[in-house]
């Protein structure tokens, strides 16, 4: 396996009949804003959702449920991004009860943990790992349809990336603790991306500025095929 995901996060993206048309039979996940899901399916794009709720409707303002991604022909959902943990109050609990709700209903899931620069500054990182990824395995246990994604938060949006040798070896941590794929994520880039993805322990990539480039993302993703085959 080698999954690429662009997360567009609060961004429109490109013109996804234009990505779509660049990616031909590249293997891709997209997970656009909310406002693009339909667009991103009527396409042909593979696309995810950035979040998703436990309860299939109620008063949750300003959420989403599995239903309603359903109805749109949606595939699957990111669960637990540390933007989502940072800003928006997610907590392990939540993310496992997300995750958990998405697979049950039949959704694909990309559940992502990740330490800050003072966790790893601390020596604390696999203790945070354990914690992050043992409440996702807990609620969810090993499934066919689950991913992981390793986000470094330091590595997020700061152009900073871990040495791929840093990414190894939380890789494979991550997977004595569950036995799942997981992606690497945190500033990828068409001029890095083989040196990650080459790792024996990487199984693909959640990409996010890069992916708002049709041309980037496309090279990433062919980046990936080459290395899986």
């Amino acid at each position: 396996m080698s999954m690429v995901a662009g997360n567009w996060k609060m961004f429109e993206g490109p013109d996804p009949q234009a990505l779509r048309t660049a990616l031909g039979d590249l293997e891709h996940v997209v997970a656009p804003p909310y406002t693009r899901l339909a667009a991103c399916v009527d396409a042909g794009l593979t696309t995810y959702a950035q979040s998703v709720h436990w309860e299939p409707e109620g008063a949750f303002t300003g959420e989403i449920s599995v239903p309603m991604l359903q109805a749109l022909g949606v595939h699957g959902a990111i669960v637990g991004h540390s933007e989502r943990r940072q800003y928006f109050g997610e907590t392990d609990t939540t993310v496992a009860r997300r995750a958990r709700a998405a697979l049950d209903a039949g959704l694909n899931v990309i559940a992502c943990v990740g330490e800050t620069w003072e966790e790893r500054e601390s020596n604390d990182t696999e203790t945070v790992l354990r914690i992050q990824v043992e409440a996702i395995r807990d609620a969810c246990g090993e499934h066919e349809r689950l991913v992981l994604a390793y986000e470094p938060v330091w590595a997020i949006g700061t152009g900073k990336t871990a040495t791929p040798q840093t990414a190894e070896a939380s890789h494979a941590f991550v997977k004595s603790l569950l036995d799942a794929p997981v992606l690497y994520g945190g500033s990828v880039k068409p001029e890095n991306a083989e040196e990650l993805l080459s790792q024996p322990s990487v199984d693909g990539a959640l990409v996010g500025g890069a992916s708002l480039d049709i041309e980037s993302f496309v090279a990433i993703c062919r980046t990936a095929a080459s290395i899986r085959s």
